[in-house]
């Protein structure tokens, strides 16, 4: 018996490794770029096919950073609802769009990858639908899409699609680049990852409530 729980916490023990190796390798390098092998090097196993034994396919490995993250996010998402608590500002319900993923790449201290990670997720077709309809799918996430909702002009749907993705596009990629900015030491647009979420609050406030251009 105790034995079984010694090899249980090892086992975690290792995947947690894996994780953190996976993770920083997709973050510096793509995820396309790195090998299992390269991962289960980099996690210091000696066993080459560990990322398989531990999680299967590459997908299941980068859905496995995902779910690592997620609780974090989700926790912050509900004490922002909470908070604003039905509110009819539209700032209020993109500020918990934005702000729960920058408080918790925020929590992560310097250096972290969790940012830039999820930058090369994105521009990954597969990858980006399997992340984005994980992200997506929580209980939290969904009553912010839903009070969001309340705020949407009525536009074609492509036109909200497109916008969508322009969202998810500008708070993704300017978290990576603060992120990776922080680590070389270099100079970042706003002095605090706070700030940096109020900047991209301003930003979806405006994305979201400028006009459409008739096309032909």
């Amino acid at each position: 018996m105790a034995s079984s729980r010694m090899r249980h916490s090892h086992g975690n023990d290792t995947r947690e490794v894996i994780l953190d190796a996976a993770e920083k390798l997709f973050a510096e390098h793509g995820v396309a770029a790195v090998s299992n092998r390269q991962v289960s090097e980099a996690a210091g196993q000696a066993n080459n096919f560990a990322v398989g034994y531990h999680f299967g396919t590459k997908s299941d490995l980068v859905l496995a950073i995902v779910r690592r993250h997620v609780p974090f996010i989700e926790r912050r998402r509900e004490e922002m609802l909470a908070e604003i608590k039905g509110s009819s500002d539209l700032r209020d319900w993109l500020a918990c769009l934005v702000r729960p993923t920058v408080d918790h790449i925020a929590s992560l201290g310097t250096p972290s990858w969790f940012a830039r990670f999820y930058a090369q997720v994105m521009t990954d077709p597969v990858l980006r639908k399997l992340v984005t309809d994980e992200m997506m799918a929580t209980p939290a996430m969904q009553k912010s899409i839903a009070g969001l909702g309340r705020f949407m002009p009525i536009w074609p749907k492509g036109v909200l699609e497109e916008r969508g993705d322009m969202c998810r596009q500008l708070v993704v990629h300017m978290c990576a680049e603060r992120e990776r900015a922080l680590q070389a030491g270099s100079a970042t647009p706003r002095a605090t990852w706070d700030a940096a979420a109020v900047g991209l609050v301003d930003a979806l406030v405006g994305l979201w409530t400028a006009p459409v251009t008739p096309t032909k």
